[in-house]
């Protein structure tokens, strides 16, 4: 290949032979040139092109994978943002689970400063920071605060479940309920006059008055642990109520219940009767600790 070169000022002319190397050397230069070229765009796009405010130069320098990592971004705050706002839903429903507690633990007789701190009311003016949007970081760590706090809540909870139960457990096995349908007694417990031999003795009881064949029904929940005749109680029911707490009925006419029977507080266990050592139709009735006698006025609760 010849490339001639002609002059104005001149009438000669210049012949330049390019042989097949030179041409590939011209080409492969050019190739360099333009590859250091896109080079030098590439690193432009990604190191300044946050800082260039000409649109039409920015369209052409971003990059589409930084487009992208940025449409990545943006969708992750968005979700971000849809999170932080169920936290806070979650934080107020932490609030009336506190205020759940804090009834349950009056209900229960226990201070509620002792299980729960008094939830207050929040409000006032909004006030935009310069950066107002919760970070991964920042979420993360109000997620972990708050499953510290439910995690807080659910033992007090179940803490105060547990008093409820055996407080519940407790009124069902203490011999509380009337063993039969009257609200007053004809001998009371301690010391009396005997009624067979005249002379002062130590009643361990109360006497409730009642027909023949009236319903006598147990205080408290148990274990008939004797249901048999005794020379001087006459027909007699004993229950166990746990804790070495037995509650006594005699002088009935007729047993119902078995030795070793589980009976509910207020179930019917005999009926009242004159028998034993007795003067007349009547349920002498005991409570016993650790086989002593107690006063069973201070377990009965008397029909309002």
């Amino acid at each position: 290949m010849n490339i001639i070169f002609i002059s104005n000022n001149s009438n000669r002319t210049k012949k330049i032979a390019l042989t097949k190397t030179n041409v590939i050397l011209i080409s492969g230069a050019v190739l360099c040139v333009v590859l250091t070229l896109a080079l030098v765009l590439n690193f432009l796009s990604l190191r300044y092109a946050h800082q260039i405010d000409l649109p039409a130069v920015r369209a052409v320098l971003v990059n589409p994978q930084e487009e992208r990592h940025q449409k990545i971004q943006t969708h992750l705050q968005e979700n971000l943002n849809s999170m932080a706002s169920k936290l806070g839903q979650m934080q107020a429903q932490l609030m009336q689970l506190d205020a759940l507690g804090q009834r349950l633990a009056e209900i229960s007789g226990i201070k509620s400063d002792d299980l729960f701190i008094e939830s207050a009311g929040q409000g006032g003016v909004y006030h935009a920071l310069p950066d107002n949007e919760f970070t991964m970081s920042e979420f993360s760590h109000k997620v972990e605060e708050l499953s510290n706090v439910l995690s807080e809540r659910s033992d007090k909870l179940g803490a105060l479940d547990l008093l409820l139960r055996n407080d519940r457990l407790l009124k069902l096995i203490a011999p509380s309920e009337m063993p039969i349908d009257t609200d007053w007694f004809s001998s009371g417990y301690g010391y009396r006059i005997d009624p067979f031999t005249g002379k002062k003795a130590f009643h361990e009881g109360v006497d409730f008055p009642a027909s023949v064949g009236t319903a006598i029904k147990a205080a408290a929940a148990g274990v008939v642990v004797y249901s048999d005749r005794h020379p001087d109680y006459g027909n007699m029911i004993e229950i166990d109520h746990g804790n070495d707490l037995v509650s006594r009925y005699a002088h009935a006419s007729k047993r119902l219940v078995e030795l070793g029977q589980v009976v509910l507080q207020g179930q019917k266990i005999a009926e009242v009767g004159s028998t034993g050592r007795s003067t007349g139709a009547h349920l002498h009735f005991e409570i016993r600790h650790n086989d002593k006698s107690l006063n069973p006025a201070k377990f009965l609760k008397k029909p309002g």
